[in-house]
C-alpha cells in the first residue's frame, strides 16, 4: 500500500496538496508540483486521499491499495497518460482493478486516479507503507527518566496558599477588563 497521509485534493483547485500546518481558521497547504504555500479556509471542501475508495463488485477498495497495485505493475514507474483514449484507460484500469463496478466507476474517476498517481510519482511522494514505519508510529510509554525531565505545565486547578486562601495557579490579572 502507498502511504497517502497528509496528501489532499481541494475541491475546485487542480492538483494535489500536502498539509503543512494548521492555522486559526483553516490549514496551510503546499502544492506538490510547484511547492507554493497557500492558506485554505476551513469552509473549503478538502478530501484526504487515504480516505477515498473506489467501488468494486464486492466491497469498496481504498485508493492506497489501488495505487500500490499500480506501483507494482509499473515497477515503480509512471502510469499511462491520463489524457489517452477512453479504451486505453479502461483497458489499463481493468488490469489494475479487474473487479471494479462498471456502473458506478466512470472514466473520469479512472483518469483522476491515474493523474494523481502520476503526480505523486513525478514529485517523489510515492512511498510504500512498511512494517517498520507502522511500528514506529505507535507511541511507547515514557520511561522514568523521561518523566523526570519532562517540563511542567501550568494547570488551571485551584491551589491552597499558606494562609488557607484559594487562588488560581498560572493566571495573572492585569488591569481592568
Amino acid at each position: 500500500m502507498i502511504d497517502l497521509k497528509g496528501i489532499i485534493a481541494i475541491s475546485g483547485q487542480p492538483g494535489l496538496y500536502k498539509i503543512v500546518a494548521q492555522s486559526k481558521n483553516g490549514i496551510i497547504v503546499e502544492h506538490l508540483s510547484d511547492q507554493k504555500r497557500t492558506h485554505i479556509q476551513a469552509s473549503t471542501r478538502v478530501s484526504n486521499l487515504y480516505e477515498i475508495s473506489m467501488f468494486t463488485t464486492t466491497e469498496d477498495k481504498p485508493i492506497e491499495s489501488i495505487m500500490g497495485t499500480m506501483f507494482e505493475k509499473t515497477n515503480g514507474g509512471p502510469a499511462i497518460d491520463a489524457k489517452g483514449s477512453d479504451a486505453e484507460i479502461t483497458t489499463y484500469f481493468e488490469t489494475i482493478l479487474p473487479d471494479y463496478d462498471k456502473e458506478r466507476v466512470y472514466i473520469s474517476n479512472m483518469r483522476k486516479l491515474i493523474q494523481w498517481y502520476n503526480t505523486l510519482h513525478a514529485t517523489g511522494q510515492l512511498k510504500l507503507k512498511s512494517e517498520a514505519s507502522e511500528a514506529s508510529e505507535t507511541v511507547a510509554a515514557p520511561t522514568k527518566t523521561e518523566e523526570k525531565f519532562k517540563p511542567k505545565t501550568h494547570t488551571s486547578e485551584r491551589v491552597k496558599t499558606s494562609a488557607g486562601v484559594k487562588k488560581t495557579a498560572g493566571v495573572r490579572k492585569t488591569g481592568t477588563a
